[in-house]
């Protein structure tokens, strides 16, 4: 602790939202190592004649004005601007491909293009027409064939998007590759392969080097401020950081984790599991279970994707058809209007109905098996949960009877096709502190640990 008089040290840790741009200040040494000092949201500014540094300093000014003395850092994380998209070219496609685009969603990024084999002119018109901010290039396992990455290395050098390259591929192809791309002026990043042996994926080293890109690149290309402070304040993307807490919670002792975070326009699962010693050592699938991941649903929120929700609950049978269009209705007044909020309790028992049918759909999609070409990839296996966290106002704002409700199926939706937790402590991110935590993780872990320790409040 601080003796009399004396501010403790404290870190800024700010994630700038689309929306909201939240703060809060945490203490990072001595005995209270993540006290929570202060925290805030404001309203995010972007759009045409703003900068986002506006509302990120108004954010920064008041968790400094309420925990006084003067922060150590500042440090952020931000999804402003849409997030990261990530178009991923490979080789073979259930194996290569799958394992890159499993990469990009661990990385926070938002997987908008998918092609295997070699480019032809109109699969560089398909990337291109994605708009992605950068393209990973995967292909092959270590000293196998590199034929397809070498050739699509030439294609994209001379006509694919003008966006930084990640190199993640064959090694032995490697310094040609990245030769071959900065021959033409593009920026590249080359890591290790993300897929070193048939059975084994590695996404730390392509998911560090896509974090770069997004800090390095990306961020100042986004029209969202003018000069270079705001990417050297920017650690990453907030759903990698999110991710990084998430990890950061598992590995502390509580045991494995699952983070549903139901929010405007998105609904993302993140899980933390520890590996299982035989289904690893059988390498039963071609590409192995992803122990640590998340799953964006782009069709499932509380407002701007309100309309998915009725949807995909009608496809999932967890509604019929008049409940169907009652719902429907109730959306698209919300995807009109995202800044509306509920006023009567008919109001809050909507919402509350929408975000239990959007988590019970991102659940679903997020643990069960999912088909791809050449058969299924394995599910998560969440029955051995130790800690949920729910994230999001719907959850932050919520009656305790409604809460309840909404977060029911985490352990209940045995119809769904995955295995639910068996006995989990379930808790919500009232002070919305995970994004925090993954922005402390690496190098004020025990702050970290204290944050979460704290700040997480069971339901």
């Amino acid at each position: 602790g601080a003796g009399a008089g004396v501010s403790p040290r404290y870190v800024v840790c700010a994630d700038t939202g689309s929306t909201f741009t939240k703060a809060a200040a945490v203490v990072v040494d001595g005995t209270d190592a993540g006290r929570l000092l202060a925290t805030t949201a404001v309203p995010t500014t972007v759009g045409p004649g703003l900068d986002v540094l506006t509302g990120l300093d108004a954010a920064v000014a008041r968790v400094v004005a309420e925990a006084g003395g003067a922060p150590d850092e500042v440090r952020v994380c931000s999804s402003a601007g849409g997030g990261l998209r990530l178009a991923v070219v490979g080789y073979e496609r259930v194996v290569t491909t799958e394992a890159g685009a499993r990469v990009g969603l661990s990385a926070g990024a938002k997987v908008v293009h998918v092609s295997s084999g070699p480019l032809d002119a109109a699969g560089i018109a398909a990337l291109k027409a994605a708009r992605p901010d950068v393209v990973l290039l995967v292909g092959g396992t270590d000293g196998g064939d590199s034929e397809v990455l070498r050739h699509n290395a030439s294609r994209l050098a001379t006509s694919g998007p003008r966006v930084p390259y990640v190199v993640a591929g064959n090694v032995d192809a490697r310094d040609d590759v990245v030769e071959v791309l900065e021959a033409k002026r593009r920026t590249v990043v080359a890591c290790a392969n993300v897929l070193p042996r048939i059975g084994v994926l590695d996404p730390r080293p392509a998911r560090a080097a896509i974090r770069d890109v997004f800090v390095r690149h990306v961020i100042g290309g986004k029209g969202l401020t003018k000069g270079p402070r705001f990417a050297r304040l920017v650690h990453g993307a907030t759903p990698d950081l999110v991710l990084a807490g998430v990890e950061h919670y598992a590995d502390s002792g509580v045991g494995d984790v699952l983070l549903v975070d139901v929010g405007g326009a998105t609904t993302d699962v993140y899980s933390a599991l520890t590996p299982d010693a035989e289904e690893a050592s059988l390498h039963r699938e071609v590409v192995e279970v992803m122990w640590r991941g998340r799953t964006v649903e782009g069709d499932l929120g509380m407002r701007w994707s309100a309309t998915g929700v009725a949807d995909a609950a009608l496809v999932e049978k967890l509604v019929d058809g008049a409940e169907h269009d009652a719902i429907d209705a109730a959306a698209q007044l919300r995807h009109d209007d995202p800044g509306w909020l509920p006023v009567t309790a008919a109001d809050r028992e909507m919402d509350a109905r929408l975000a239990r049918l959007a988590l019970t759909v991102a659940l679903r999609r997020h643990a069960r098996p999912a088909d791809t070409v050449d058969g299924r990839t394995p599910g998560r296996d969440l029955s051995h949960i130790a800690v949920v966290v729910a994230s999001g106002g719907v959850f932050r704002h919520a009656s305790p009877e409604l809460l309840h409700d909404m977060l029911a199926p985490v352990t209940t939706d045995h119809a769904g096709g995955w295995k639910v937790p068996a006995l989990p402590r379930i808790t919500v991110d009232r002070r919305y502190v995970m994004a925090a935590a993954g922005l402390l993780a690496h190098d004020n872990p025990a702050a970290a640990t204290g944050l979460l320790a704290d700040a997480l409040a069971d339901v």
